[in-house]
């Protein structure tokens, strides 16, 4: 079709309207002050803000000044509802490219041509904490995308972990009240480690595989550009012949995925809780792009009933031993937001966002998802025209006979807001599926109205086994340390028993361990007896490994089998003080640069710091301001004078000891070894001598295994203590 001057409207090839790309559609509604005069909202120039309009120097507030009224209103408003989940998010703009076309599995237009960047905008957050929560607290994230595709917006709305607490949408609000600070002290923020949490997880025992997942170290990334992100549902492909296949959606990252450690989380909470946040924008300030590959899980039609868990269930992954991740595109984030609340805070995602080629599937909890994300957006932007908001808007030309509410910004032309219609000539018309238009895959759906589950959804221990049984033996020891640490904050003994109870149907030894710690009874014979909310007794499931079928263990889960050996956009601290040996430093900071990592440069103030020999170099943090916890590993050159200075400072002896504590790879040349704390040496410590590249090297690669829990034991080590 065409507009009334005859030129193309249909925008039908990944431009907005008029040719405009995202980034361009965007950049119409930024308003930039240079250059400009101040004026009020109305436009009208304003000479003086400093003083409201009195009657005299000392008179009261006139009525009439209308800049004022106007600015107090204003400001007055200015907050809107922030999320009930998701509150605290960072976004960036990007795009993605498929690396070859998926014509046999799906229609989906952005997925067809490689030469094709599809405009992208990407939501991280985490679930429970306000919009002033901290970062770095132990939660799932969020990893919502939206793609501007040529066919309409598409939005895949999922976390850094597969799974989900609940199988059903019925049981949301439930699980967010249970997790949300308690409401008659408002304690605490953004923390799971409280009675109420615990109690409802106790009665819940379908949320255990995500609880596995949650009290690991997928919960406390290292940065947002190292996790992975998931879809968790089971969607459907359709390709043009109408042929259905179901899928589901991950996210690689390129850097690998990574951790922080528990302590080390608590300490960024406190000494830097906008970590994550500031993490993504600097990488992308500094040119260290994030990139993830995309990922989709292909099944047959056929093979819905193949595998001893049911493909609707939303607590439940599809192991990739079982059905492999085929790695069809990549998506790399450039581009940061020029204001946040406009961006990142009115972005509006929704599961039903969806495009031709892609389709739901009858999850229960995709489906209750399919009303909420639209329903809550109503309140928190205002009325149903949030799509017009420029962030939501779809690079394709909207046109349909919606009309009217608050904060319309389009402007419709003609008589007629209804089809069909004969006075606007059928317009705008219905199109054929040859042409583009959105047709549902005709599932079959027969059956009696219950309230009830499918038996395969009953099997709540299976797969939270399965992972506990994937994982290393380091992060089964994180997990059962961070068990210890949410139950010890439950005041209830009795749901810190049930809770034993519960990881016992999962593994003996979890159970056993976890329950040391926490002052309750650890399980004994057949363990005891629990029933889920029907009054069924829960029991331990096992199921025998069978090829294609069902595996004990996926090596796919740890992330000890994360790719490794880049250093790209990694941080060090280089402790330097007056004298230091300004050839060993150098070389170390270009060695360093050379593979892509950011040394910053921390002495006892600001300014600049000269070495031994004279050399000036500027200091980017003190000593005072610095700590370990924001670095991924520090190094120390020598020289005997600023040995000397160093050992005298406790910031020194403290940056040193909690990077070694969390694992981290320390670096030390020459005089600088004695700097070192008692029993902090092993895997991970380099310790140079007069030959700079060899130790350079060293360093270098102890940096790219990220850490050496193997330290974990050792004195110092993480937790300072030895694991029972």
């Amino acid at each position: 079709m065409t507009s009334s001057n005859g030129s193309d409207r249909t925008g039908r090839d990944g431009f907005a309207p008029d040719g405009l790309t995202k980034e361009q559609q965007l950049h119409q509604y930024q308003v930039r002050p240079e250059d400009e005069f101040l004026t009020t909202n109305q436009g009208v120039r304003v000479p003086h803000t400093d003083d409201s309009l009195k009657a005299g120097e000392r008179g009261p507030t006139l009525m009439e000044d209308f800049h004022f009224r106007e600015k107090i209103t204003h400001f007055d408003h200015e907050r809107i509802p922030e999320r009930v989940v998701h509150a605290r998010g960072s976004g960036a703009h990007g795009y993605f490219q498929v690396y070859e076309p998926m014509t046999e599995y799906t229609s989906a237009s952005f997925l067809q041509n490689p030469d094709k960047k599809t405009p992208v905008f990407v939501r991280f957050s985490t679930v429970l904490g306000s919009r002033g929560s901290a970062d770095t607290v132990r939660d799932v994230r969020g990893f919502a995308t939206k793609f501007y595709t040529d066919e309409g917006v598409f939005d895949l709305v999922g976390n850094n972990m597969p799974v989900f607490f609940i199988q059903d949408a019925i049981k949301f609000p439930d699980i967010i009240h249970a997790g949300k600070p308690e409401p008659h002290n408002e304690i605490p923020q953004a923390a799971t480690a409280h009675d109420t949490f615990w109690d409802f997880i106790s009665l819940l025992p379908e949320s255990m595989h995500v609880i596995m997942w949650a009290l690991s170290d997928r919960a406390i990334p290292r940065s947002f550009r190292m996790m992975e992100g998931f879809g968790v549902h089971t969607f459907r492909f359709v390709n043009a012949q109408g042929k259905s296949r179901f899928v589901k959606f991950h996210w690689k990252p390129l850097l690998g995925v990574h951790s922080l450690v528990w302590d080390e989380a608590q300490q960024l909470a406190g000494k830097e809780p906008d970590y994550h946040r500031r993490d993504l924008w600097e990488a992308i300030q500094q040119g260290d792009y994030p990139e993830w590959e995309f990922g989709v899980q292909i099944l047959e039609q056929e093979d819905e009933f193949k595998f001893p868990f049911d493909l609707l269930d939303a607590t439940k992954i599809w192991p990739e031993e079982l059905v492999p991740v085929r790695r069809i595109g990549k998506m790399t984030l450039n581009r940061n937001p020029e204001n946040f609340f406009a961006e990142t805070e009115q972005v509006a995602f929704h599961v039903g966002h969806l495009v031709p080629g892609i389709d739901v599937t009858d999850d229960p909890l995709l489906q209750g998802r399919l009303f909420s994300y639209l329903d809550t957006q109503l309140l928190r932007l205002g009325g149903p025209n949030f799509a017009e908001i420029p962030i939501n808007r779809s690079v394709v030309p909207v046109r349909n006979n919606q009309r009217d509410g608050f904060h319309r910004t389009q402007i419709d032309h003609g008589r007629t807001a209804y089809y069909p219609n004969t006075l606007g000539l059928g317009c705008p018309a219905l199109a054929p599926a040859a042409d583009g238009a959105y047709v549902h895959y005709p599932e079959p759906v027969e059956g009696v109205k219950l309230r009830r589950r499918a038996e395969k959804f009953k099997d709540y221990f299976s797969q939270a086994r399965l992972f506990y049984n994937s994982l290393s033996e380091p992060e089964q020891r994180h997990l059962i340390d961070a068990a210890r640490f949410e139950l010890g904050r439950v005041e209830s003994p009795v749901v810190r028993q049930r809770m034993v109870a519960l990881f016992d149907l999962v593994d003996r030894e979890l159970a056993t361990r976890i329950a040391e710690r926490i002052g309750v009874q650890p399980p004994t014979g057949d363990g005891v007896e629990i029933r889920d909310a029907a009054g069924e007794v829960l029991r331990r499931v096992r199921i025998d490994p069978q090829p294609g079928v069902w595996v004990d263990a996926s090596p796919a889960l740890s992330q000890m089998n994360t790719p490794k050996g880049s250093i790209k956009s990694r941080r060090v601290a280089l402790l330097l003080a007056p004298g230091f040996d300004a050839a060993q430093f150098q070389a170390t900071r270009a060695a360093l640069q050379a593979g892509g990592a950011h040394p910053d440069v921390i002495s006892i103030g600001l300014g600049v710091v000269r070495g031994a020999d004279g050399t000036p170099v500027p200091v980017d943090k003190s000593s005072q301001v610095a700590a370990s916890a924001i670095y991924d590993a520090v190094c120390v050159p020598g020289g005997a004078r600023h040995v000397a200075a160093l050992a005298e400072l406790d910031e020194v002896q403290r940056f040193l000891t909690e990077a070694f504590k969390h694992g981290k790879p320390i670096g030390v040349v020459g005089e600088a070894a004695e700097l070192l704390p008692p029993g902090v040496e092993g895997p991970g410590v380099v310790i140079g001598d007069s030959d700079v590249d060899a130790f350079t090297t060293e360093f270098v690669a102890a940096i790219g295994e990220h850490r050496f829990p193997q330290r974990e034991g050792a004195r110092g080590g993480i937790g300072g203590r030895r694991r029972g």
